[in-house]
């Protein structure tokens, strides 16, 4: 078994260049690793052996920023899931038997759009769990889903298994990714909320009333682009795809933010230029944008949005010298824009970091 280990330790690489590139590589952190084997610890089952069948040195636990490859991340899901014939693993008090998920996908399929298929595999969920239920719910033009949990808040991973399969699934039979535009957890902040506001979007909070996460209501409409021969692909790739493929790091939105991050503010295209710059006709490059549920001035905002909670929570700079660096005319446009973006001013926003 040391030999073993020795082997993985050589293609272990923990000197990551930063999270969102490591995301990028297809990597996941080790917490996640840590949090699936969670319930197997408590019921004194064997995990360094699983680990080891998935290629996971059981040493790398013992540093917190080691990563793991997607692939080896779900080799250890199917291996959790078999030992425990649990698909959740252990984490409400009915298992969810394995063959579960297939079923939930096939449930899914054959939905005449993506609000009915969510509605069917919010139903399935609620027949195979006792413990945890989601409802969709659509008002104002957002689209909701909600989990009902009672009693003290879940650890972050059942939270975030549940809306994984539920949105990654989701995301497979529209042939595109739902784009959301947020997520609440009850929880605390868990070590990886990095990782976690990677997958689900950057407005991500925790310590919330409930758990849920929304999108534009007009995605319920889109139609079922899957079919029996895709599903065979996407379950072979399943649970890494639902991990990686739909945090939307390699999307084209993910590319033209890294551009842009790359660039002073004064220097960022207009959409024409960057058009040409991407060779890509105009009309191409909106479209598969909207493709993402993105658009060019969203990416723009979004960076903006981000670079300011940057500015505000690791410099001493004043508001008003932010409000320049991003390009806003003057401080009460900034407070405006900020507000929008967080449902908080700037000032509100500094203040809370600094516990005042």
């Amino acid at each position: 078994m040391s030999k073993a280990i020795s082997r993985l330790d050589r293609n272990c690489n923990t000197e990551a260049n930063g999270l969102m590139e490591d995301w990028e590589k297809g990597t996941i952190a080790i917490s996640f690793v840590d949090e699936a084997l969670h319930s197997m610890r408590q019921r004194g089952m064997d995990t360094e052996s699983l680990l080891l069948q998935a290629g996971i040195a059981p040493r790398w636990l013992k540093e917190p920023h080691a990563r793991v490859a997607a692939a080896n991340y779900g080799r250890l899901w199917y291996l959790i899931a078999h030992a425990m014939d649990d698909e959740f693993f252990g984490m409400d008090s009915h298992p969810m038997r394995v063959g579960s998920f297939n079923m939930l996908c096939r449930s899914a399929l054959h939905s005449a759009s993506l609000g009915k298929a969510l509605g069917r595999m919010l139903d399935f969920l609620r027949l195979v769990l006792d413990d945890m239920a989601a409802m969709l719910s659509e008002q104002d033009g957002l689209a909701r889903i909600a989990i009902s949990d009672s009693g003290d808040p879940r650890r972050m991973f059942a939270y975030g298994t549940f809306l994984m399969i539920v949105h990654g699934v989701g995301s497979w039979l529209i042939g595109r990714r739902i784009q959301l535009l947020s997520a609440d957890f009850r929880c605390t902040e868990p070590l990886a909320s990095l990782d976690y506001k990677i997958r689900f979007c950057d407005q991500a909070r925790f310590g919330q009333p409930q758990t849920s996460i929304a999108f534009d209501a007009a995605c319920l409409a889109l139609p079922i682009v899957q079919n029996q021969r895709t599903l065979q692909a996407f379950l072979r790739e399943a649970p890494g795809n639902l991990l990686v493929k739909y945090s939307n790091h390699d999307s084209l939105a993910a590319t033209i933010r890294r551009r842009l991050r790359q660039l002073p503010l004064t220097e960022w295209s207009d959409f024409d230029s960057l058009s040409k710059q991407l060779n890509t006709p105009a009309s191409t490059l909106r479209r598969k944008l909207g493709q993402e549920g993105q658009s060019y001035q969203a990416i723009k905002d979004n960076l903006r949005r981000d670079l300011a909670i940057n500015y505000l929570s690791g410099s001493a700079r004043s508001i008003e010298e932010i409000a320049v660096s991003l390009g806003f005319a003057d401080s009460s446009a900034f407070h405006r824009a900020f507000k929008k973006w967080t449902g908080s001013s700037p000032g509100e926003h500094r203040r809370a970091l600094a516990g005042i």
